[in-house]
């Protein structure tokens, strides 16, 4: 028998557990035909879903149609729990996406198929209530194809009808339909399950109308997957039964699970093993115990209690696509008596269930704040807690989850020296990209400190947030990377790294350039285009970025993307001035740099010197017994040597010998010569961690593919060098855009001739570009930096990672820079000496010129005497 994970998901009030319902009903499964609207749908089970006509918690059905066995997820339609519905979409096999005959796509619908694309399942589609007066099939499927892109099939008109239609999505499809005047069931189901054709039936659930052609059109065009021999399952879902047990649904996606079961999870430090007790198969609030359950069944398993949604066990691979994350925060208001730290715990097995719902514990307030999608999701978690718990609370006023992140890169230390405790961490914190985390990663050697201290601290790194210092935010898209530390013999214990590496988190963001970031919606709004202008401005006026309108048939459609602190609310007005004719979806984007983040920051009255649970400064031992340094004061009295600033320093060391005498890059490179004939090879030794594998940054930023054969590089500093050479700041005294590129075709000119590779760096934000975007012209690179990323630190980290690999020459005549790079084993070129350099190619390349010139017009005169 062929078995089937199907969800089910649409728009809210589309209809979509009324065909659950009436799937239920014509498979033989139910005896009765529930409604929604009359609180007896057989999926609806929870009250707040029957009072509420909406469904809040993914269900599970069970019903066989021939030789099809297919398991029902019933997803949630409402955005606040998208959460809920994501997590069931990693485990469909197929999906049904219902679409409104009246309504026709909403925008609620395309933030679903856009899931659906992501997660890349092959989707069946049924346009509900087709009975209703509006409901016109022309014009439904039309407005599929136009909105939500080609492929949409109608499968209830006649066979020959349909097969040219699917002819149409693919071009097999077209040849085979040519020859044989019609396309095969087998290549039908093909196409369906590349995403190259989406069926579609018109109906209505209510009256039962299509529903049996729409289950046999799922049987007949649908594979069963193809699972492995070993033991494999995602874990998506964890809820509770009504005695309180913990339940954790799962499908199984290899091998067989067997009651009482060993399972394992976690990693290294957190691993666990439990027994899978029982094995349940729900159908709406009903079960039945099952000894096992083979590849392709959803069950449901008693007995553990380290489970996640998202969860991979056994040999299934862990999905690490980023999921939303909730951006509204509430305090939670307890009654009078009530204890907060006996509700807690309670509130954690909440949090457990729902994907977008997290508690936080505010020690410094000694209060809880609840942090979640929307105000349905609010209300719904009011309620859930006084049915579950029998607790009467309130929330206080809402307000934006913001994040926290640098601009610069900075060393942070952090020491823990109380008598007969001993640590100290060096961390490099760096700027990472947007919505990456906290990184973490080591260059540390082993020889200064051992491997199991240095794990340790990474461990510190990941085990809270941390703090930011401009509202006390937490930290995000960060690298934090251990550059040195000490440990010592007898005195040091775990916990004193614990405390060392807060420290030095704390530290370094103090030094570092913060940027406050909130939440973004991309955003779609359609409106009549007598209402465009009003758009705009709202859009502008609410901190937002537009891209060009589009037409949309009788609407005009605006798309671009928003504070969500701005446009949250946003739905409402424009219901109001469109007159109900206009459409917004969003969908969450990310984070980015705070549209207003001075007004912000002054409203959070921060004092991060006057926070006691995230500490910047160090304890040093004195006279036996543990002082306190403050943090701008902790350089001075550090233990181990900074790396960085050791690099610095010899670099200066080299920059001073190299001063003693008037000589350029040739002259160095000849007493060098001299000096290794005699006593031998010298080899460069700046900040040298450990060997990683090869990578450059241009690589992993900006897709460029370095060299592998050695190749010289050379790195110029643009905007330096434009205004240091006499020519090019003249030209950008009228027009710096044509300085840019007479520059460009200069270097284009000298990397022809020096056949080194040239990559030529600018600040974005002086240029009108995309930041952090690269463009190849005339055989260079060009870089625009990102944003608060300037070209200098661009520089310096690029010839970092290149030098391992390659000769490295840096032109630039900020003094600072070229000490910087030659630290890192570069050789610094001044904007002088370049030009010298440059001229003398240019002379060079004119002299071939006339070289070559010479001999053709010799070749040519020959020629004529013959």
């Amino acid at each position: 028998m062929k078995k089937l994970v199907v969800g089910i998901l649409a728009h809210v009030d589309a209809g979509k557990t009324t065909l659950s319902e009436a799937l239920l009903y014509t498979a033989g499964n139910l005896r009765k035909l529930g409604r929604v609207d009359h609180g007896d749908a057989f999926l609806d089970t929870d009250v707040q879903e029957r009072d509420r006509g909406i469904t809040i918690f993914s269900k599970q059905a069970m019903l066989t149609w021939e030789d099809v066995e297919l398991t029902l997820l019933d997803t949630p339609g409402h955005v606040d729990f998208s959460a809920e519905m994501e997590r069931t979409l990693q485990v469909l096999d197929y999906a049904i996406l219902v679409i409104s005959g009246t309504d026709g796509v909403q925008a609620h619908t395309r933030t679903l198929w856009k899931l659906l694309e992501r997660y890349e399942l092959p989707t069946f589609v049924f346009v509900n209530k087709m009975d209703l007066q509006g409901a016109e099939r022309t014009t439904l499927i039309e407005q599929l194809q136009r909105r939500l892109g080609g492929g949409f099939v109608d499968f209830t008109v006649d066979a020959a009808v349909r097969d040219e239609a699917i002819a149409m999505c693919d071009e097999s499809a077209l040849e085979t339909f040519l020859e044989t005047g019609l396309v095969g069931q087998q290549q039908i189901t093909q196409l369906i399950a590349q995403r190259q054709v989406f069926p579609c039936c018109f109906g209505s659930a209510l009256k039962l109308e299509a529903i049996e052609e729409f289950l046999q059109c799922i049987c007949a065009y649908t594979d069963t997957p193809v699972y492995g021999q070993d033991f494999a399952a995602r874990v998506f879902k964890i809820s509770r039964d009504s005695k309180g047990d913990r339940l954790t649904w799962l499908k199984v996606t290899g091998g067989v699970l067997r009651a009482k079961m060993l399972l394992c999870g976690g990693e290294d430090g957190g691993r666990w093993e439990e027994k899978a007790d029982q094995l349940r198969q729900y159908s709406g609030v009903k079960y039945q115990m099952i000894p096992q359950a083979v590849a392709g069944s959803v069950v449901t398993v008693t007995g553990l209690s380290k489970t996640y949604p998202g969860q991979a066990l056994g040999a299934e691979t862990q999905d690490n696509r980023s999921l939303l994350e909730p951006v509204l925060n509430y305090r939670l208001l307890l009654p009078d008596g009530a204890d907060p730290h006996t509700v807690l715990p309670k509130l954690r097995q909440l949090e457990e269930e729902d994907p977008l719902l997290r508690i936080v514990w505010n020690e410094r307030l000694q209060e809880i704040h609840v942090r979640l999608m929307g105000p349905v999701q609010l209300e719904v978690l009011r309620r859930l807690i006084a049915e579950r718990f029998e607790l009467q609370i309130d929330f206080g006023q809402g307000n934006i989850v913001y994040k926290e992140t640098i601009a610069d890169m900075v060393e942070g230390v952090g020491h823990f020296e109380p008598l007969r405790h001993y640590a100290e961490a060096h961390l490099l914190l760096e700027p990472a990209a947007r919505g990456s985390g906290v990184q973490i990663a080591t260059d540390c050697s082993t020889d200064q400190l051992d491997l199991n201290w240095q794990r340790l601290i990474l461990t510190h790194l990941l085990e809270r947030p941390h703090a930011g210092v401009l509202t006390g935010a937490p930290l995000t898209d960060v690298k934090i990377t251990l550059i040195a530390g000490r440990a010592h013999l007898k005195h040091t214990e775990g916990g004193d790294f614990r405390q060392a590496t807060y420290r030095a988190v704390r530290q370094g963001l103090m030094q570092a350039q913060s940027l406050l970031l909130e939440p973004y919606y991309d955003f779609r709004l359609e409106v009549p285009h007598s209402c465009v202008g009003r758009a705009m401005t709202d859009v502008q006026s609410m901190g937002g970025t537009l891209n060009d309108p589009e037409d949309s048939g009788d609407l005009a459609a605006l798309t671009g993307y928003a504070p969500v602190a701005t446009m949250q609310n946003y739905w409402q007005e424009v219901a109001v001035y469109t007159r109900g004719q206009g459409q917004l979806s969003c969908t969450l984007r990310g984070y980015d740099i705070c549209h207003n983040a001075d007004e912000v920051i002054a409203a959070s009255g921060y004092e991060p010197e006057r926070d006691v649970d995230n500490p910047a400064d160090s304890v040093f031992c004195e006279h036996g017994a543990g002082v306190n340094v403050k943090w701008d004061q902790v350089h001075e009295r550090m233990h181990v040597p900074s790396p960085l600033r050791r690099s610095v320093e010899d670099a200066s060391e080299q920059l001073s010998i190299r001063r003693s005498y008037s000589g350029g890059a040739a002259q160095d490179k000849e007493l060098q010569a001299i000096f290794e004939r005699t006593y031998g090879k010298v080899e460069r030794r700046g900040f040298q961690p450990p060997p990683k594998p090869k990578h450059t940054e241009l690589r992993d930023s900006y897709q460029i593919r370095d060299a592998k054969d050695g190749a010289d590089y050379l790195l110029v500093d643009g905007y330096n060098i434009i205004f240091a050479w006499p020519e090019l700041k003249a030209l950008a005294a009228a027009d710096v855009a044509a300085a840019r590129g007479v520059l460009e075709d200069i270097l284009a000119d000298y990397r022809g001739f020096r056949r080194c590779q040239v990559i030529l760096v600018f600040d974005a934000y002086k240029v009108k570009r995309n930041p952090g975007s690269v463009e190849q012209r005339n055989g260079i690179y060009i870089v625009y930096t990102k944003e608060a990323e300037t070209a200098d630190m661009y520089i310096e980290k690029t010839t970092y990672r290149l030098q391992k690999d390659h000769r490295v020459r840096v032109a630039t005549s900020d003094g600072l820079e070229q000490m910087i790079v030659l630290g890192h084993g570069a050789l610094r070129l001044s904007a002088e000496a370049f030009h010298a350099e440059v001229e003398e190619a240019r002379g060079q390349i004119a002299a071939l010129i006339e070289q070559y010139n010479r001999q053709n017009r010799g070749s040519n005169r020959a020629k004529i005497k013959e």
